[in-house]
């Protein structure tokens, strides 16, 4: 079972062997003739010559401004605080909010829900793999036409609904015999990933991708990244711990909790992104640290009457 998962990542191994490297980053070690070579497979005969112009001109750009670039600039200059802030944090209430809690635990989650028979129990946890993967498709679409931050929002009340669902299934469940309170924990389960995979899961990686100014992007993207995957480590360590301890309705009651706070959070500080250049992402960074709340609208406004 352990050695199959090992199958995609030789697969993933052999197509990266025919994997060309980034034209830019081939321009930024001065190898121009590989970055040439690989822009003549992307591009026609016609458009070549200007793609590696405006390459060329990029590149050195980038690099002026990487040469005074430095990691605590991240946290000294306020704009750039601010956008790593918002970043950071959608990436800790991903996690904090349970979803791999869910994936990794599904099946205990579902025996915890009274269903002793294994099969049963993993069937059950394929069937809410299947849901995150179908609910993620959707949101390649929900987030151009719903937008970031309402798409967030409206993740965050769903996921909060379910994870009540799972806290109440999980107090009565011990004192019922019934067996309705299981189905109720099953319930819970499947509508904390409807709601979760088509919004929490891909905006809190779309919306770092569009915050940040271009010389920080890659920075800060791979330091919002680590806060996810340490956010991981501590939910994936702690949660068997905590339900043992105070016992598995309490703990989803906490990570209901947890979603209101995220909830506040998006409401306060994440602007809405969708239509805007990255200039105009950055000007909103600009106006905050300066004091004013130059907002999403007023940018569309200006992109509308220009």
């Amino acid at each position: 079972m352990l050695g199959v998962s090992g199958v995609p990542a030789i697969v993933q191994f052999i197509l990266m062997i025919f994997l060309p490297e980034s034209p830019r980053w081939l321009f930024m070690k001065n190898d121009k003739s590989k970055a040439i070579s690989v822009l003549s497979k992307i591009y026609d005969f016609s458009r070549l010559e200007d793609e590696i112009d405006y390459l060329t001109a990029q590149v050195e750009e980038e690099r002026q401004k990487r040469a005074n670039i430095r990691y605590m600039d991240v946290f000294r200059i306020k704009q750039i605080r601010l956008a790593f802030v918002v970043g950071a944090g959608l990436q800790a209430f991903q996690q904090f909010t349970g979803i791999n809690t869910v994936m990794y635990y599904s099946p205990t989650i579902v025996q915890l829900a009274g269903f002793e028979n294994n099969q049963l129990a993993l069937l059950l946890s394929l069937i809410v793999a299947a849901m995150n993967a179908a609910g993620t498709i959707l949101g390649i679409y929900l987030i151009e036409h719903s937008g970031r931050r309402k798409l967030a929002l409206t993740s965050l009340a769903g996921v909060f609904v379910s994870l009540i669902l799972l806290s109440v299934s999980f107090f009565f469940e011990s004192s019922s015999s019934s067996g309705i309170y299981g189905w109720l924990a099953i319930l819970g389960l499947a509508l904390y990933i409807a709601f979760f995979s088509p919004g929490m899961g891909p905006v809190p990686w779309t919306v770092n991708s569009e915050i940040y100014p271009e010389a920080y992007r890659g920075m800060c993207g791979g330091m919002s990244a680590t806060v996810n995957w340490i956010s991981n480590l501590i939910v994936s360590l702690s949660f068997l711990t905590v339900a043992e301890t105070v016992g598995t309705g309490p703990t989803f009651l906490i990570l209901a909790c947890v979603a209101v706070l995220a909830f506040v959070f998006v409401i306060v500080l994440l602007p809405e992104t969708q239509g805007l250049t990255f200039e105009e992402v950055e000007n909103i960074w600009k106006a905050r640290a300066r004091g004013k709340g130059q907002g999403t609208e007023s940018l569309l406004e200006q992109g509308d009457e220009s």
